[in-house]
């Protein structure tokens, strides 16, 4: 494999094309488009695809290659949604490169990732033919909101393959080999409804309740014991002279343990609502279990750290926080190495970016994963 056949810029190009077309998990039309334009390039690479839905009605894209051997292969598995609303791209995070930096909506997290996954197998192919195993990508457009809808399809899919790669964004320049469980709930305070002016001490506010509760349930994060809460949404009121009667908050919970995802859930389920008046709804969403690092994932990555070394690149690894559709896989027991993807920083934030520099040899790394993987019976 020609190591200068691998070209960070052609992967720039591609990264911005995509970043282009902004794609956010809550606007359905902006992620068909993207996946529109995702079918397009996997295609010109000499995919086969298969397009097909989620519960939600989005897009799912699966798109094969052949190897040369026709039984259980590589699962490549992404995401192409973002995080960023619609018109980031023109105000916030504007796609420009700045040095070494390529800043943009997804950039990072996780269309860089796939593009670079797609540069190495078409380089690959175009130097080698087929690949000793066959690959399928599996595309998703849910995963930013817990992949409530695709879940099972992910698991299934992976069940029919020898391992999974994730291309989701390194951490600290390591690939992951473990990851921590994630649990969503929503829940909801009523209260009781009086004219704010007129009449304030006769209702009860359901948004003054969830404040309080914000305050207790972001209180029993305990980052020693590698547990957190965060409330990230919250939706409640109609007119600033009513007193609210309704209120709702989105929390995500994170723990790095079995007893740590019991602590979760037991300490939701014990919540009550502060203020007398006024009731509260837990209802429990989408969770991705913990990945625990098994045998199978550490032989990949020894392997992926065999490959890295012979292109001059030290690999490291390690469990993280920060969910990904390879906790499903993972926690299946099904080999699965994560963080794969680009290098750089600000995941979920306006200072979004890659860097450009680290594109070619990551792209190299997943290569020599692709070519490795079921030659001489590896």
């Amino acid at each position: 494999m020609d190591s200068n056949s691998f070209s960070s810029r052609e992967i720039v190009e591609d990264i911005m094309r995509w970043a282009a077309v902004e794609s956010p998990s809550v606007t359905p039309e902006a992620v068909a488009r993207m996946f529109d334009l995702a079918e397009a390039d996997f295609r010109a690479a000499g995919a086969d695809i298969d397009r097909t839905s989620a519960i939600s009605g989005a897009p799912v894209m699966r798109a094969h290659f052949a190897g040369r051997d026709d039984g259980p292969g590589i699962l490549v598995l992404g995401h192409l949604d973002t995080v960023h609303p619609v018109g980031t791209i023109e105000d916030g995070l504007k796609l420009r490169i700045d040095g070494d930096r390529l800043y943009g909506p997804g950039v990072l997290d996780m269309k860089g990732g796939i593009c670079l996954a797609l540069h190495a197998l078409r380089r690959l192919r175009a130097e080698n033919g087929d690949t000793p195993l066959p690959v399928t990508f599996l595309m998703i457009p849910d995963e930013e909101i817990g992949s409530p809808g695709t879940r099972a399809m992910i698991e299934d899919e992976a069940r029919r393959h020898r391992c999974v790669l994730v291309p989701e964004p390194a951490r600290q320049g390591k690939v992951i080999t473990g990851r921590h469980a994630f649990a969503r709930y929503r829940i909801t305070t009523r209260g009781r409804p009086a004219h704010a002016g007129a009449d304030n001490r006769a209702g009860r506010s359901a948004i003054r309740a969830m404040a309080r509760l914000v305050e207790t349930i972001e209180s029993a994060t305990d980052m020693d014991r590698l547990v957190s809460f965060s409330v990230g949404v919250i939706r409640g009121g109609l007119f600033v002279n009513v007193i609210p009667t309704e209120c709702t908050a989105e929390v995500l919970c994170v723990a790095s343990s079995p007893e740590n995802l019991v602590f979760v859930h037991e300490f939701m389920a014990r919540l009550v609502s502060p203020i007398e008046g006024v009731t509260l709804e837990v209802e429990k969403g989408p969770e991705r279990p913990l990945f625990e690092p098994s045998e199978g994932t550490m032989r990949l990555f020894a392997q992926a750290a065999a490959t890295a070394s012979e292109i001059g690149i030290t690999l490291e690894h390690g469990t993280f926080g920060g969910g990904s559709d390879g906790n499903f896989t993972g926690a299946l027991g099904i080999p699965t190495l994560d963080g794969l993807g680009a290098i750089g920083a600000g995941v979920h934030t306006l200072e979004e970016h890659v860097l450009i520099s680290e594109l070619a040899p990551r792209a190299r790394l997943f290569a020599g994963l692709l070519a490795g993987l079921g030659e001489n019976g590896r």
